[in-house]
């Protein structure tokens, strides 16, 4: 089991940009290169939802809604793995967790993000 912790999130305007991470600092680099991962959020009473995946191998996918607008990346010596969001939308306000893919039992705590319309 990977801990996984998040960070970057905040309060912007519709249209500005942020950038989280998600860093394994108790991880060794054997156990965290072969995972795959995933950004996923949840909206205040709604579930919790895939964002976009990232393979060992770097190949990616999103969800239609953020498509050309979200880059997940990875950056295996740092051990951490990135969601770059741009063009933010109110409707993308949620907490983003990330986790392997498929997710392990363990969640972290999240990193809000805030959009003002």
């Amino acid at each position: 089991q990977v801990q996984l912790v998040e960070s970057g999130g905040g309060l912007v305007q519709a249209g500005e940009s942020l950038r989280l991470s998600c860093a394994a600092p108790r991880s060794i680099t054997s156990t965290f290169n072969p995972l795959a991962f995933a950004w996923y959020r949840q909206a205040p009473g709604k579930q919790r939802d895939l964002v976009a995946t990232i393979t060992r191998d770097r190949s990616t996918n999103y969800v239609d809604s953020v498509k050309d607008r979200f880059t997940i990346s990875r950056d295996n010596a740092k051990k951490t793995v990135y969601l770059q969001m741009t063009s933010l939308k109110p409707e993308d306000a949620a907490v983003y967790y990330c986790n392997s893919y498929p997710p392990q039992p363990y969640w972290g705590r999240g990193t809000q993000v805030t959009v003002s319309s």
